[in-house]
């Protein structure tokens, strides 16, 4: 198994103490974003480049086939490595994944792009605490940063942060590479973070993904995690993929992430509610 951290988290951080608790009867690997390898993110950097990091990690340890965690920047990563290389995965969990493809995309999901293009013109300072803003539900207020100065290795992330946002602007991923991808999906969604953007991602892919398994943490946002796991605490998203990913767990209702249900047509989308 092979997690990837989001955008600002290193993945000792983000699953350190995760990976620790699960002992040594899993072989699972927290990987560092490609992004941050050097003190500047490559002129060149793409989610391809990210791909082929999990690609070489993979097979330097001898893995055919493997289980894929990612959140936020990792699980857009994620869907890329699914969308390049479906036979080299045997299960997708997504946290929270910070982008999806600029296919169908709703109004309001094109709203938050609009935003979130206007804090290219931000220092660095500004642009980090505006960045947590758009990230959560509104009315929701950000969470508490630790005590004491930031860490040395956030001074990377503005940068690091911007050029996420740029490659989720011109790269292809496919509709139909992803449509093919058969692997069961699972999909952690915290119910106080920004439905415009991560809701409308699920519900995207669920109409993509044949086996697509929706759990909403509903008093959470995986921003709360993030501030937490720089005291070290494990990413409560990431315990629960690592038990759910293949559930079939039948669910006679979709949620439509807004806190009503409707009957489901399609039957593929199963949905797990959590307080």
């Amino acid at each position: 198994m092979i997690l990837l951290p989001g955008g600002v988290l290193s993945a000792d951080l983000a699953y350190g103490a995760l990976i620790d608790a699960l002992g040594d009867d899993v072989e699972a690997v927290a990987k560092d974003l490609e992004l941050y390898a050097g003190d500047e993110p490559p002129g060149d950097y793409s989610l391809d480049t990210e791909v082929a990091g999990v690609v070489r990690e993979a097979d330097a340890r001898g893995w055919e086939r493997f289980h894929r965690v990612g959140y936020s920047g990792g699980g857009a990563a994620a869907l890329a490595t699914a969308a390049l290389h479906p036979g080299r995965l045997l299960s997708l969990a997504l946290l929270e994944p910070a982008w999806s493809g600029n296919w169908d995309l709703s109004e309001a999901e094109r709203a938050i792009w609009r935003e979130s293009e206007k804090l290219e013109a931000l220092p660095p300072d500004e642009f980090m605490a505006a960045f947590v803003r758009l990230e959560l539900r509104p009315g929701v207020a950000p969470p508490a940063p630790p005590p004491g100065p930031p860490p040395p290795w956030m001074a990377k992330r503005p940068a690091g942060i911007r050029a996420l946002m740029r490659t989720f602007q011109t790269y292809d991923l496919g509709r139909e590479s992803l449509r093919r991808f058969d692997r069961p999906v699972y999909y952690a969604l915290g119910g106080l973070s920004n439905p415009d953007q991560y809701g409308e991602i699920a519900e995207r892919l669920s109409r993509v993904l044949d086996d697509f398994t929706l759990e909403v943490f509903e008093r959470a946002t995986l921003l709360r995690s993030t501030a937490s796991n720089r005291a070290g605490a494990t990413c409560p998203f990431a315990a629960h993929a690592l038990g759910a990913c293949g559930s079939r767990a039948a669910v006679a209702h979709r949620h439509d992430l807004l806190g009503q249900r409707r009957t489901s047509s399609e039957g593929r989308l199963r949905t797990h509610l959590r307080s």
